[in-house]
Protein backbone atom coordinates (compact mmCIF):
# COMPACT_ATOMS: atom_id res chain seq x y z
CA UNK A 1 0.00 0.00 0.00
CA UNK A 2 1.29 3.48 -0.84
CA UNK A 3 2.23 6.09 1.75
CA UNK A 4 3.28 9.74 1.36
CA UNK A 5 6.58 9.15 3.16
CA UNK A 6 9.30 11.73 3.51
CA UNK A 7 12.00 9.52 2.02
CA UNK A 8 9.95 7.83 -0.68
CA UNK A 9 6.44 7.53 -1.97
CA UNK A 10 5.99 3.89 -1.07
CA UNK A 11 6.64 2.76 2.48
CA UNK A 12 7.80 -0.85 2.66
CA UNK A 13 5.85 -2.04 5.70
CA UNK A 14 7.12 -5.59 5.95
CA UNK A 15 4.97 -6.46 8.94
CA UNK A 16 1.84 -5.26 7.18
CA UNK A 17 2.61 -7.41 4.14
CA UNK A 18 2.99 -10.47 6.33
CA UNK A 19 -0.20 -9.86 8.26
CA UNK A 20 -2.57 -8.64 5.59
CA UNK A 21 -1.71 -10.89 2.65
CA UNK A 22 -4.72 -12.53 1.07
CA UNK A 23 -4.76 -16.30 1.58
CA UNK A 24 -8.34 -17.03 0.59
CA UNK A 25 -9.02 -19.64 3.27
CA UNK A 26 -12.23 -20.21 5.17
CA UNK A 27 -12.25 -20.22 8.94
CA UNK A 28 -13.12 -23.63 10.34
CA UNK A 29 -15.27 -24.26 13.38
CA UNK A 30 -13.86 -26.56 16.05
CA UNK A 31 -15.00 -30.21 16.07
CA UNK A 32 -15.94 -31.93 19.33
CA UNK A 33 -13.32 -34.62 18.70
CA UNK A 34 -10.46 -32.22 17.93
CA UNK A 35 -7.80 -31.17 20.42
CA UNK A 36 -8.50 -27.80 21.98
CA UNK A 37 -5.30 -25.84 21.44
CA UNK A 38 -6.59 -23.00 23.59
CA UNK A 39 -6.23 -25.15 26.73
CA UNK A 40 -2.44 -25.13 26.45
CA UNK A 41 -2.13 -21.32 26.16
CA UNK A 42 -2.44 -18.93 29.10
CA UNK A 43 -2.72 -15.22 28.31
CA UNK A 44 -2.60 -12.46 30.92
CA UNK A 45 -2.12 -8.70 30.98
CA UNK A 46 -4.14 -5.57 30.31
CA UNK A 47 -5.93 -4.87 27.05
CA UNK A 48 -3.79 -2.70 24.77
CA UNK A 49 -0.56 -3.70 26.52
CA UNK A 50 1.78 -6.53 25.56
CA UNK A 51 0.25 -9.80 26.74
CA UNK A 52 2.11 -12.36 28.81
CA UNK A 53 1.68 -15.64 26.95
CA UNK A 54 2.67 -18.90 28.63
CA UNK A 55 2.48 -22.37 27.11
CA UNK A 56 1.72 -25.44 29.21
CA UNK A 57 2.70 -27.62 26.27
CA UNK A 58 3.11 -27.47 22.52
CA UNK A 59 -0.12 -26.31 20.89
CA UNK A 60 -1.84 -29.02 18.85
CA UNK A 61 -4.82 -27.95 16.80
CA UNK A 62 -6.64 -29.35 13.79
CA UNK A 63 -9.27 -26.64 13.25
CA UNK A 64 -9.20 -22.90 13.84
CA UNK A 65 -10.38 -22.08 17.37
CA UNK A 66 -11.06 -18.77 19.08
CA UNK A 67 -11.96 -17.50 22.53
CA UNK A 68 -12.85 -14.06 23.87
CA UNK A 69 -10.47 -13.40 26.76
CA UNK A 70 -11.75 -9.88 27.49
CA UNK A 71 -15.18 -8.82 26.27
CA UNK A 72 -15.29 -5.18 25.22
CA UNK A 73 -18.21 -2.83 25.67
CA UNK A 74 -17.79 -1.05 22.34
CA UNK A 75 -19.46 -1.41 18.96
CA UNK A 76 -20.00 -4.89 17.55
CA UNK A 77 -17.83 -5.60 14.52
CA UNK A 78 -18.46 -7.59 11.37
CA UNK A 79 -16.07 -9.09 8.84
CA UNK A 80 -14.66 -6.28 6.72
CA UNK A 81 -15.04 -3.57 9.35
CA UNK A 82 -11.73 -1.65 9.55
CA UNK A 83 -10.36 -1.62 13.08
CA UNK A 84 -7.16 -0.68 14.87
CA UNK A 85 -5.71 -3.63 16.74
CA UNK A 86 -2.66 -4.67 18.69
CA UNK A 87 -1.46 -8.07 17.54
CA UNK A 88 0.73 -10.72 19.19
CA UNK A 89 1.69 -13.84 17.20
CA UNK A 90 3.47 -16.90 18.54
CA UNK A 91 4.68 -20.23 17.21
CA UNK A 92 2.66 -22.89 19.02
CA UNK A 93 5.34 -25.53 18.46
CA UNK A 94 8.50 -23.65 19.48
CA UNK A 95 6.50 -21.53 21.97
CA UNK A 96 8.29 -18.39 20.73
CA UNK A 97 6.87 -14.95 20.05
CA UNK A 98 7.41 -14.23 16.34
CA UNK A 99 5.69 -10.86 15.92
CA UNK A 100 4.12 -8.16 18.06
CA UNK A 101 2.84 -4.68 17.28
CA UNK A 102 3.45 -3.91 20.96
CA UNK A 103 7.19 -3.82 20.25
CA UNK A 104 6.84 -0.71 18.09
CA UNK A 105 3.90 0.64 20.14
CA UNK A 106 2.07 1.17 16.83
CA UNK A 107 -1.28 -0.61 16.42
CA UNK A 108 -2.04 -2.30 13.11
CA UNK A 109 -4.96 -1.21 10.94
CA UNK A 110 -6.86 -4.34 9.95
CA UNK A 111 -8.73 -3.48 6.77
CA UNK A 112 -9.57 -4.99 3.41
CA UNK A 113 -8.55 -8.56 2.62
CA UNK A 114 -7.22 -10.22 5.78
CA UNK A 115 -5.83 -13.53 6.89
CA UNK A 116 -8.59 -15.74 8.27
CA UNK A 117 -7.37 -15.62 11.89
CA UNK A 118 -7.96 -11.86 11.84
CA UNK A 119 -11.44 -12.28 10.37
CA UNK A 120 -12.07 -14.81 13.16
CA UNK A 121 -10.86 -12.29 15.75
CA UNK A 122 -13.04 -9.48 14.38
CA UNK A 123 -16.34 -10.98 13.21
CA UNK A 124 -19.05 -10.75 15.85
CA UNK A 125 -16.78 -9.31 18.53
CA UNK A 126 -16.90 -5.88 20.13
CA UNK A 127 -14.42 -3.02 20.28
CA UNK A 128 -12.42 -3.32 23.49
CA UNK A 129 -12.19 -7.10 23.28
CA UNK A 130 -9.10 -9.32 23.46
CA UNK A 131 -9.50 -12.42 21.33
CA UNK A 132 -7.31 -15.54 21.29
CA UNK A 133 -7.15 -17.47 18.01
CA UNK A 134 -5.20 -20.70 17.44
CA UNK A 135 -4.79 -22.30 14.04
CA UNK A 136 -2.61 -24.58 11.97
CA UNK A 137 0.07 -22.84 9.93
CA UNK A 138 -1.75 -23.85 6.77
CA UNK A 139 -5.07 -22.38 7.91
CA UNK A 140 -3.30 -19.21 9.02
CA UNK A 141 -0.85 -18.58 6.18
CA UNK A 142 -1.25 -21.25 3.51
CA UNK A 143 0.54 -24.48 2.63
CA UNK A 144 4.05 -23.09 3.12
CA UNK A 145 3.37 -21.55 6.53
CA UNK A 146 5.26 -18.29 6.99
CA UNK A 147 9.06 -18.76 6.94
CA UNK A 148 9.58 -14.99 7.28
CA UNK A 149 7.94 -15.17 10.69
CA UNK A 150 9.61 -18.45 11.60
CA UNK A 151 6.38 -20.45 11.14
CA UNK A 152 6.94 -23.85 9.52
CA UNK A 153 4.24 -25.52 7.48
CA UNK A 154 3.51 -28.07 10.24
CA UNK A 155 3.55 -25.60 13.12
CA UNK A 156 0.57 -24.21 14.97
CA UNK A 157 0.07 -20.46 15.33
CA UNK A 158 -1.26 -18.42 18.25
CA UNK A 159 -2.80 -14.97 17.75
CA UNK A 160 -3.74 -12.55 20.54
CA UNK A 161 -5.71 -9.66 19.03
CA UNK A 162 -6.77 -6.56 20.97
CA UNK A 163 -9.58 -4.71 19.16
CA UNK A 164 -8.87 -1.08 20.05
CA UNK A 165 -11.07 1.20 17.94
CA UNK A 166 -13.25 1.04 14.87
CA UNK A 167 -12.29 3.16 11.87
CA UNK A 168 -14.93 5.09 9.94
CA UNK A 169 -15.52 4.46 6.24
CA UNK A 170 -15.87 8.15 5.35
CA UNK A 171 -15.46 11.61 6.91
CA UNK A 172 -18.30 12.87 9.06
CA UNK A 173 -18.97 16.37 10.35
CA UNK A 174 -19.82 19.94 9.37
CA UNK A 175 -19.27 20.83 5.71
CA UNK A 176 -17.31 24.02 5.11
CA UNK A 177 -16.43 26.22 2.16
CA UNK A 178 -12.84 25.60 1.05
CA UNK A 179 -10.32 28.44 0.75
CA UNK A 180 -10.28 30.22 -2.63
CA UNK A 181 -6.75 28.99 -3.39
CA UNK A 182 -7.82 25.34 -3.27
CA UNK A 183 -8.42 23.15 -6.33
CA UNK A 184 -11.74 21.35 -6.66
CA UNK A 185 -12.11 17.61 -6.25
CA UNK A 186 -12.90 15.26 -9.13
CA UNK A 187 -15.13 12.33 -8.19
CA UNK A 188 -16.33 9.25 -10.02
CA UNK A 189 -18.83 6.73 -8.66
CA UNK A 190 -18.53 8.33 -5.24
CA UNK A 191 -14.74 8.06 -5.08
CA UNK A 192 -12.25 10.92 -5.25
CA UNK A 193 -10.09 10.43 -8.35
CA UNK A 194 -8.12 13.66 -8.64
CA UNK A 195 -7.86 17.45 -8.45
CA UNK A 196 -9.09 20.03 -10.95
CA UNK A 197 -6.63 22.95 -10.85
CA UNK A 198 -8.47 25.11 -13.41
CA UNK A 199 -9.84 27.54 -10.82
CA UNK A 200 -7.07 27.16 -8.22
CA UNK A 201 -4.46 29.79 -7.41
CA UNK A 202 -0.86 29.24 -8.45
CA UNK A 203 1.10 27.42 -5.75
CA UNK A 204 2.24 29.37 -2.72
CA UNK A 205 5.68 29.02 -1.17
CA UNK A 206 3.88 28.52 2.14
CA UNK A 207 2.36 25.38 3.62
CA UNK A 208 -1.44 25.74 3.41
CA UNK A 209 -4.46 23.78 4.53
CA UNK A 210 -8.20 24.20 4.20
CA UNK A 211 -11.00 22.17 5.77
CA UNK A 212 -13.84 20.79 3.65
CA UNK A 213 -15.45 18.77 6.46
CA UNK A 214 -14.86 19.59 10.14
CA UNK A 215 -14.97 16.28 11.99
CA UNK A 216 -16.55 15.94 15.41
CA UNK A 217 -14.15 13.28 16.70
CA UNK A 218 -11.07 13.40 18.88
CA UNK A 219 -8.19 15.76 18.18
CA UNK A 220 -5.22 14.08 16.47
CA UNK A 221 -2.19 14.08 18.74
CA UNK A 222 1.51 13.83 17.95
CA UNK A 223 2.67 10.21 18.05
CA UNK A 224 -0.75 8.67 17.47
CA UNK A 225 -1.35 6.20 14.68
CA UNK A 226 -3.97 7.59 12.32
CA UNK A 227 -6.11 5.94 9.66
CA UNK A 228 -6.77 7.97 6.52
CA UNK A 229 -7.90 7.89 2.94
CA UNK A 230 -5.90 10.24 0.77
CA UNK A 231 -4.97 11.32 -2.75
CA UNK A 232 -1.82 13.17 -3.77
CA UNK A 233 -1.26 15.08 -7.01
CA UNK A 234 1.40 17.49 -8.27
CA UNK A 235 0.06 20.96 -9.09
CA UNK A 236 -1.01 21.02 -12.73
CA UNK A 237 -0.68 17.27 -13.24
CA UNK A 238 -3.49 15.41 -14.96
CA UNK A 239 -3.42 12.40 -12.65
CA UNK A 240 -2.53 11.62 -9.02
CA UNK A 241 0.80 10.02 -8.11
CA UNK A 242 -0.71 8.14 -5.19
CA UNK A 243 -4.11 7.46 -3.61
CA UNK A 244 -5.94 5.06 -1.30
CA UNK A 245 -9.60 5.71 -2.14
CA UNK A 246 -9.77 2.85 -4.64
CA UNK A 247 -8.07 0.46 -2.19
CA UNK A 248 -8.40 0.61 1.59
CA UNK A 249 -7.45 3.13 4.29
CA UNK A 250 -3.80 3.64 5.19
CA UNK A 251 -2.34 3.98 8.68
CA UNK A 252 0.88 5.35 10.14
CA UNK A 253 2.21 7.31 13.12
CA UNK A 254 1.80 11.08 12.72
CA UNK A 255 4.00 13.93 13.91
CA UNK A 256 7.11 11.79 14.30
CA UNK A 257 8.80 12.00 10.91
CA UNK A 258 7.25 8.95 9.27
CA UNK A 259 5.52 11.00 6.55
CA UNK A 260 6.27 14.21 4.67
CA UNK A 261 6.72 17.25 6.93
CA UNK A 262 3.57 18.89 5.60
CA UNK A 263 1.45 16.03 6.91
CA UNK A 264 3.14 16.05 10.32
CA UNK A 265 2.68 19.80 10.67
CA UNK A 266 -0.91 20.10 9.46
CA UNK A 267 -2.69 16.88 10.49
CA UNK A 268 -1.71 17.04 14.16
CA UNK A 269 -4.45 19.10 15.79
CA UNK A 270 -7.13 18.21 13.26
CA UNK A 271 -10.17 16.22 14.38
CA UNK A 272 -11.21 12.71 13.44
CA UNK A 273 -13.91 12.81 10.77
CA UNK A 274 -12.34 15.76 8.95
CA UNK A 275 -11.54 16.12 5.26
CA UNK A 276 -8.76 18.58 4.48
CA UNK A 277 -6.81 19.76 1.44
CA UNK A 278 -3.09 20.43 1.89
CA UNK A 279 -0.83 22.52 -0.37
CA UNK A 280 2.73 21.42 0.37
CA UNK A 281 5.78 23.27 -1.00
CA UNK A 282 8.95 21.24 -1.76
CA UNK A 283 10.57 22.10 1.58
CA UNK A 284 7.72 20.38 3.42
CA UNK A 285 7.35 17.62 0.83
CA UNK A 286 10.11 15.64 -0.84
CA UNK A 287 12.73 18.41 -0.81
CA UNK A 288 15.11 19.41 -3.58
CA UNK A 289 15.58 15.80 -4.72
CA UNK A 290 11.89 15.20 -5.31
CA UNK A 291 10.68 11.69 -6.02
CA UNK A 292 11.78 10.48 -9.44
CA UNK A 293 9.89 7.18 -9.20
CA UNK A 294 6.64 9.07 -8.67
CA UNK A 295 7.42 11.76 -11.27
CA UNK A 296 7.85 14.45 -8.60
CA UNK A 297 10.50 17.11 -9.22
CA UNK A 298 12.29 19.05 -6.51
CA UNK A 299 10.36 22.18 -7.51
CA UNK A 300 6.88 20.63 -7.47
CA UNK A 301 4.14 21.68 -5.07
CA UNK A 302 2.09 18.75 -3.81
CA UNK A 303 -1.64 18.81 -3.19
CA UNK A 304 -3.30 16.23 -0.96
CA UNK A 305 -6.88 15.59 0.07
CA UNK A 306 -6.93 13.66 3.34
CA UNK A 307 -9.86 12.05 5.17
CA UNK A 308 -9.02 11.43 8.83
CA UNK A 309 -10.98 8.28 9.69
CA UNK A 310 -9.64 7.19 13.07
CA UNK A 311 -6.83 7.20 15.61
CA UNK A 312 -5.26 4.71 17.96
Amino acid sequence: MSRPTRARTRLAAASGVLLLATIGLTACGGDDDSADGRDTVNVSGELGKAPTVKFEDKVEVTDMESEVLVEGKGEKLATGDPVFAHIWIGNGFSEDKVFSTHDSKAPQLLSGELLEPFNEAIDGHTVGSRVLVVATAEDAFGEAGNPQLGIGNKDSVVFVVDLLSKVASEPQGEEREPAKWAPSLIEKDGLITGFDFASANKPSKNLLDTTLIKGEGDVVKKGQTIAVNYLGQVYGAKAPFDESYSKSPAAFPIGVGRVVKGWDKELVGKTVGSRVILSIPPADGYGKEGQKDAGIKGTDTLFFVVDILGTA
